[in-house]
């Protein structure tokens, strides 16, 4: 089946260019609260390599030179060309792994590396698409490297390709982490490929620990991570960084680089303990075993596994979201490593909708304004992301449309 392609948007508003002595850091509001120059006496996420599949990545902006490893994209890809056509990937790049360097972003594992894989998403000149694959050509060939964790803040339609992809570099031990999308503000339908089995999909909140409201809800929701009021590239031009980037694509790049430095910090973890590490100690007022349909398990903290000598990251060999992702794929492959995912509604394409199937979990009803008592309804969740509680106030409603791929 060929690429839909729909609307690429980054989906920010209220951006604002700067002047060049623009000061990058200073605007990253999480840093703090998440303690990340704490977790950085103990871990920066070196050693870990992180596949960004985005709109490309330029790896000479200040803060990304040396983090790029543009010659490691393999030969299954080899036509391809990594040149940013966007300024989104560039940006994601650089929460995740950026140094910071010449008043740049600082990403929260500033020891990983990037392995950028372009893809085909709108916007794209025609002039580049051969030399640009498919996402899920891009999926399998991440999964045939030496990458830890794969971080797509992409969505939009099912397509079976992706599916088989997926299920592919699950069975490689490849930890996948995907924005859910920013279609809160009507029914909330989630994106693929958050929406699939053995992907980690990551809602968005704002700096007061409000989940956002164009944040996509629903089953597949696993994690809540900041995704408002935070710096990006405001366009290819590479001059200047916007105050005010907004989107699950900014959340999924902040879970990803919050796995980096786990992953880092005990490189010989499975997939599967670095995943339920990021599970049992997300922060929730709730049931781990009935994750919300706004926060899933709760809102990323990577800081509680690496402050913690004592945590114990189970079974290497156990998927913990094996019952959602319909099995686990280590036993069924006998590979090394397996990986997760909760479930969701995703959205799809008239066309493949009756193809993808609809799993639920257990998650919470959540609604603005209910009881934050409820087991089912987990409203607000006190979120300790450092020394300070903040209160995560549940909002938003959802798209009910089909929308195409595009960046978040």
């Amino acid at each position: 089946m060929g690429a839909v392609v729909g609307a690429l948007a980054a989906l920010s508003v209220g951006f604002a260019p700067n002047a060049a002595a623009y000061d990058a850091q200073s605007k990253q509001w999480y840093l703090g609260p998440m303690q990340a120059e704490k977790m950085w006496k103990t871990s920066t996420g070196k050693g870990v390599k992180v596949a960004v599949i985005d709109s490309g990545v330029n790896s000479d902006t200040p803060s990304l030179k040396g983090q790029v490893l543009v010659n490691e994209t393999p030969k299954s890809v080899a036509y391809h060309s990594t040149q940013d056509y966007k300024g989104h990937g560039t940006t994601m790049a650089e929460l995740i792994a950026g140094t910071g360097a010449g008043g740049g972003l600082k990403g929260l594992a500033p020891g990983a590396k990037i392995v950028p894989y372009r893809v085909v998403l709108t916007e794209l000149p025609k002039a580049e698409r051969k030399r640009t694959p498919e996402p899920w050509e891009a999926i399998r060939a991440a999964a045939d490297t030496d990458v830890k964790i794969i971080s797509m803040s992409i969505g939009g339609y099912y397509f079976p390709e992706e599916r088989e992809a997926i299920k592919y570099a699950a069975s490689k031990g490849k930890l996948m982490i995907a924005a859910v999308g920013n279609a809160g503000d009507g029914k909330g339908e989630i994106d693929y490929p958050a929406a699939e089995d053995y992907v980690i999909g990551v809602s968005s909140m704002d700096s007061s620990g409000t989940v956002s409201k164009f944040s996509s809800h629903g089953d597949w929701v696993d994690l809540t991570a900041p995704g408002e009021g935070i710096p990006g590239w405001c366009d290819t031009s590479f001059r200047s960084y916007c105050d005010d980037y907004n989107g699950t694509s900014p959340a999924a790049a902040i879970a990803s680089a919050s796995a980096a430095l786990i992953w880092s910090a005990h490189p010989d973890w499975t997939v599967n303990q670095v995943t339920r590490a990021l599970i049992d100690t997300a922060g929730r007022s709730w049931p781990k075993d009935d994750p919300s349909q706004y926060l899933g398990y709760g809102a990323i903290r990577p800081k509680n596994v690496l402050e913690n000598p004592h945590y114990d990251p189970g079974p290497p060999n156990v998927d913990p979201l094996a019952k959602e992702n319909g099995g686990d794929l280590l036993a069924k492959s006998g590979a090394a490593q397996a990986s997760p995912k909760p479930s969701a509604a995703g959205s799809a394409s008239a066309s493949a909708a009756s193809q993808a199937p609809q799993k639920t979990t257990a998650g919470g009803t959540s609604a603005a304004g209910s009881s934050a008592e409820s087991t089912s309804d987990s409203t607000t969740l006190w979120v300790v992301l450092g020394t300070a509680a903040a209160v995560v106030v549940l909002g938003g409603g959802g798209l009910a449309v089909a929308r195409a791929r595009r960046a978040r």
